[in-house]
């Protein structure tokens, strides 16, 4: 079967970091052409364009990556299944969860794929720990994520605008881990949004989660200060008595202290294997599971106003 001709919208950090190299090594799939509005380029792309319409109107490309800032996506997205595309969607897919709803709505109307994206998911250590965990009662949930703002994202203006989601850019990573391995659909019980003086998103937030069968201990803290060392962790403890913790953003897993899991991290690996698929099948894959955590943290959530934040 030849190759699906594939385009990328967004040339910033992650589609250089990420998606550029794998598709690379991917037999599946061949580089058409690349969209940047700073006019950056890639060696394996045979078309290069600013304006991302442009890129749309090539009658030979099957699909589009949009790895654009969360703000613009979802128009971008909908020109791009209304011109005969399928699209990858970078987390978090959009803006708010009625641009995804209507995405998902116009993939099916066109006959195309739409394919949200949750990198952390695609780790071996994760899907371990969701048949660990399964039909288990949980007494226990600490989430840990916190990161250096400045490290991952220096620069970048647009994740301190509203709708730029904040601390949430990583935390939602966390969330979609959450939402794949627990036993039973966790809610936002309780959110405090700390939000900097001069920002319109939070840099840090702590949330208390609930579950249908009842109380338990169910936490997660995000912080975008961290220096030094990161930590993304989550940990989990059973009624029965099992511990579980993944550690190094879901990469690697712990049962009972004992290390089961322990691999380097190949989750866009993963994610393009994924897209190959739906793509061959003709069928839309969209998990808004860890973005309504998010929409409800921010509905629920106290707003804390701490001191201003600069680059």
């Amino acid at each position: 079967m030849a190759a699906h001709r594939i385009g990328i919208i967004g040339l910033g950090k992650i589609a250089q970091d990420q998606h550029l190299p794998v598709i690379r090594t991917n037999p599946n799939f061949e580089l058409l052409a690349v969209s940047s509005t700073r006019g950056l380029s890639h060696e394996d792309a045979k078309h290069t364009f600013q304006d991302y319409r442009e890129l749309l109107k090539l009658p030979d490309l099957d699909a589009v990556s949009i790895c654009t800032p969360p703000q613009v996506r979802h128009i971008i997205a909908r020109e791009a299944l209304l011109a005969g595309k399928s699209v990858l969607l970078e987390k978090p897919p959009a803006a708010t969860l009625s641009e995804l709803e209507d995405l998902k709505a116009l993939a099916a109307k066109t006959g195309k794929v739409v394919f949200t994206t949750w990198h952390a998911q695609y780790n071996k250590a994760v899907e371990e720990a969701k048949k660990a965990l399964a039909g288990w009662s949980i007494k226990r949930l600490q989430v840990t994520w916190k990161e250096d703002v400045r490290h991952w994202h220096p620069g970048q203006q647009w994740i301190w605008e509203a709708g730029g989601f904040g601390v949430f850019d990583p935390g939602i990573n966390a969330l979609s881990i959450v939402t794949r391995i627990m036993p039973e659909p966790v809610f936002i019980k309780a959110s405090a949004l700390q939000f900097p003086a001069n920002r319109d998103a939070p840099i840090a937030a702590d949330l208390t989660f609930s579950m249908s069968h009842g109380a338990g201990d169910l936490q997660a803290v995000f912080d975008w200060r961290q220096t030094g060392p990161q930590t993304w962790d989550i940990e989990v403890e059973t009624e029965a008595g099992m511990h579980l913790k993944l550690t190094h953003g879901g990469s690697c897993l712990e049962i009972g202290g004992r290390l089961v899991v322990q691999e380097e991290p190949a989750e866009y690996q993963g994610i393009y294997r994924r897209f190959d698929a739906l793509l061959t099948i003709g069928h839309s894959e969209v998990d808004d599971a860890p973005f309504r955590l998010v929409a409800d943290a921010f509905m629920v959530g106290k707003r804390v106003q701490v001191e201003a934040f600069e680059d």
